[in-house]
């Protein structure tokens, strides 16, 4: 409200120091008063505080509007899309590590697979086990041990004669 009002100096008009407003003429205000008759019309007017202000001036339009922002738009489109690939790149990096750490999983529960495989197998390839399936089919284990045959070469021909 005081934006209105203004000081006239006194070494510019040859008076005395007085207030004046606009459209408020010496009639309306007190005699010997430099101040306007009505002491409602001056109201103390808060300090808009710099943070409000600017909060205000950004979201009310003003701060795309200077000459400074609209000179690096380039600029400020290279940023936003460099902050786009940041983010891509990150949520393209996560879904890597899961896919590695899914494999890795994946390979551990098949070595354990691998090793329980291999353990019934020897387990299953030793002469008892051997011996009591074979038994299952009707076979019988030797009571001889085993011994090799000796041939010789003549013994073959003459057979095949």
């Amino acid at each position: 409200m005081q934006d209105h009002w203004k000081y006239v100096d006194q070494q510019q008009h040859g008076k005395t120091n007085t207030w004046s407003e606009p459209g408020l003429s010496e009639e309306n205000r007190e005699p010997g008063s430099n101040r306007p008759q009505s002491e409602e019309q001056v109201r103390s007017v808060k300090k808009i505080r710099k943070s409000r202000k600017a909060v205000k001036d950004f979201l009310g339009g003003d701060y795309l509007t200077r000459e400074w922002v609209t000179g690096n738009i380039p600029f400020l489109f290279y940023v936003a899309i460099l902050t786009m690939i940041y983010i891509g790149n990150t949520y393209y990096t996560e879904k890597k590590y899961k896919d590695i750490e899914r494999t890795k999983n994946e390979l551990k529960e098949l070595r354990y697979r691998y090793i329980t495989t291999k353990s019934t197998l020897m387990y299953q390839c030793r002469q008892s086990e051997i011996s009591k399936h074979a038994i299952e089919f009707g076979l019988k284990e030797t009571i001889f041990p085993p011994y090799k045959i000796l041939y010789s070469g003549n013994t073959l021909s003459a057979k095949q004669e």
